[in-house]
């Protein structure tokens, strides 16, 4: 019986596996993803957080490159006061290259200062161009959901 479980098992698990599309990502050619994130709920950004991992144990990490670019409200959640869990949630991406990039002018619009914001972020001056400028350069864009 044990040997039917794990013959089930190895089964199951082979055919979980994925078949990435060619050109295989590679690091000369890696996926690219930008993910818009314009919310602040924490609901919204845990999902949103969830996902980048589902994606970083899918591809090896030389093989990926995740951007995040925050804008509107979602500039809230990179604010040194947001959520403490999800900070660190944040802070652990950036450890596995994950990189966030702030808008200035959702700053400049709320009267905050890079010094309001997580260590190790970049800034441009408008989030929505930086998307559309990555998106144009060969990133599938990602919406926060």
């Amino acid at each position: 019986m044990k040997k039917i479980i794990l013959v089930v098992l190895m089964a199951v698990f082979s055919y979980a596996q994925t078949k990435f599309s060619e050109p295989q990502p590679t690091f000369d050619n890696p996926r690219k993803v930008v993910y818009s994130l314009y919310v602040g709920d924490l609901d919204t950004v845990s999902h949103t957080i969830g996902s980048m991992y589902n994606i970083l144990k899918e591809y090896p990490s030389e093989s990926l490159k995740i951007v995040v670019v925050a804008y509107g409200k979602g500039m809230r959640v990179l604010k040194k006061d947001y959520d403490e869990n999800t900070l660190n949630r944040i802070k652990s991406l950036m450890e596995y290259d994950v990189e966030f990039i702030g808008c200035k002018n959702t700053m400049e619009t709320m009267n905050w200062k890079e010094e309001d914001f997580i260590d190790g972020i970049s800034f441009t001056q408008a989030g929505i161009v930086e998307v559309i400028e990555r998106q144009q350069d060969g990133f599938i864009g990602v919406t926060a959901y």
